[in-house]
């Protein structure tokens, strides 16, 4: 959990409400009891899905471009505050979907942007008011997972935006948030191929978040979600127990983003070609030429040129 760069004060604190304040603070001190000095989080998804708006929800201020009606640029994004000897590097990332299909460009810039830094959390972002999954979830989560290896899914987090939503035909919310969120989680364990001693070991939390100016606030004018909690120290508590729980963060050296390398792999695969050449074809080949000419009779001149060289001896 190295520091990336110089970061600027965080001054975006100061304008949650002191109740927020208080909470953060708490559990920011959890770092300097474990003498930890800084974390980066990784948030990535789809486009349109309140990545940048969650970065600046959380940050207390405008740190991330947002914008409704232009497409989302290509590059990364770091955002990085400190406070009271702490920093918070929070990644902000391009959608991933271009056109139907992951947009490789997308990913390849997004590794390079992280080339030597650590990931001690991704929050992985989606909306909670969309009532299915699809292909497009499925390359998004591959893409990550052949990106960063599935061992990253181990610390990180589904965040669900737009969490004030009212789920049609009288729904209860409870029951919908449950739907939406283990769909995705059952999508994800799939795509990332996760086995099941890998979910038991470090299940995916899920956190609801509502970035608009129109979510509901308590007595302490703290934000919180339909179900009275206040979101924003909830999601701090969340990747705090992520970045503690017991699981290697994913440092991004070069061998990872520049990936395998296919000469090499095809160099080690040459030995197995021949022994199954040898195996598969010519042994079968050569026991069939053998087994032919044992079975062959002499011809008569074989025959003939035999007897004569008898007699001659």
């Amino acid at each position: 959990m190295a520091a990336l760069q110089m970061s600027r004060e965080w001054i975006g604190i100061q304008q949650f409400p002191p109740a927020t304040q208080s909470k953060l603070l708490e559990i920011l001190g959890k770092f300097k009891e474990e003498d930890v000095s800084s974390l980066t989080v990784l948030v990535m998804g789809k486009g349109g899905v309140g990545k940048s708006s969650t970065v600046n929800s959380v940050i207390g201020e405008r740190a991330a471009a947002v914008s409704t009606f232009q497409s989302e640029g290509l590059r990364p994004s770091l955002v990085s505050r400190s406070r009271s000897g702490f920093t918070l590097n929070i990644i902000d990332t391009p959608g991933l979907i271009e056109g139907g299909y992951v947009n490789d460009q997308a990913v390849n810039l997004i590794k390079g942007f992280l080339l030597n830094k650590t990931i001690d959390v991704l929050l992985y972002v989606d909306r909670l008011d969309v009532y299915r999954v699809d292909d497009l979830d499925k390359q998004v989560v591959t893409a990550i997972t052949d990106a960063f290896g599935k061992e990253i899914w181990k610390k990180s987090a589904l965040v669900l935006s737009h969490a004030q939503f009212s789920p049609p035909d009288g729904l209860n919310y409870d029951l919908f948030v449950s739907r939406r969120s283990d769909a995705l989680l059952k999508l994800i364990r799939a795509s990332a191929q996760l086995k099941k001693q890998d979910i038991q070991d470090s299940s995916i939390p899920v956190i609801l978040v509502e970035n608009s100016g129109r979510c509901h606030k308590n007595e302490s004018d703290e934000k919180i979600l339909p179900d009275g909690t206040s979101w924003i120290p909830s999601l701090f508590k969340t990747i705090t127990e992520i970045s503690f729980n017991g699981n290697k963060s994913i440092h991004v050296d070069k061998k990872l983003v520049d990936g395998p390398n296919p000469n090499a792999r095809g160099k080690r695969l040459i030995p197995l070609i021949f022994a199954f050449q040898y195996l598969l074809v010519m042994k079968p080949l050569v026991k069939a030429i053998k087994s032919d000419v044992s079975r062959e009779s002499k011809p008569s001149w074989e025959v003939r040129d035999s007897g004569s060289a008898s007699r001659r001896s």
